[in-house]
């Protein structure tokens, strides 16, 4: 009852997230608020194995996942707000959120080796709570996590192509998507 209680109010808050992309349906918040969703789900799943045996190789894989997850989200977040510049000239209307809504292409620091390290944040930590407790449901919740932050990701790349052009396109060839010199 717990897991159900925790799933309806935290989705309550990512539904006030994204309002505004839920009225977009081809905005890449759409996609991603899905993602976020079966994110969800898994955590709250995964709640009781979080730290059980904890040296097994399970939780060892699952404890790096969430390290480079932190990692990811706090050198990408600071990045967008220092290097981006975000600005509410990109549209009050927009179904970006605040954070999005960056005037200058970055390219430095993650962002020279990865387009999307929010997105790569949310797959490893996926990726990272699925390994807590390894299980088939846990296992389809995380593989459609992926499937659409994969999506979320494409449509956020024909967004900034659209906003930033031909720099972007040539970013694009410059860098991978989600882990630098692979994918």
């Amino acid at each position: 009852m717990f897991i159900l209680i925790a799933f309806i109010v935290l989705s309550g808050g990512l539904i006030y997230i994204s309002r505004t992309s839920l009225r977009a349906p081809r905005s890449h918040g759409f996609y991603r608020f899905f993602a976020w969703e079966f994110i969800l789900a898994v955590v709250l799943l995964n709640l009781d194995g979080w730290f059980q045996e904890p040296f097994s190789v399970h939780q060892m894989v699952s404890w790096f996942f969430l390290v480079v997850s932190l990692g990811l989200v706090i050198n990408g977040v600071y990045l967008l707000r220092s290097v981006g510049k975000p600005s509410k000239e990109r549209g009050e209307e927009s179904p970006l959120i605040s954070l999005e809504k960056t005037t200058s292409l970055v390219t430095v620091g993650i962002y020279k080796y990865i387009r999307h390290p929010l997105y790569s944040s949310l797959l490893f930590f996926t990726w990272g709570v699925f390994f807590k407790n390894i299980y088939w449901g846990g296992f389809v919740f995380a593989l459609a996590a992926t499937i659409l932050l994969v999506i979320t990701a494409k449509i956020d790349e024909a967004e900034c192509i659209r906003y930033f052009g031909p720099p972007y396109q040539a970013y694009i060839k410059k860098t991978k998507m989600f882990v630098p010199f692979l994918i």
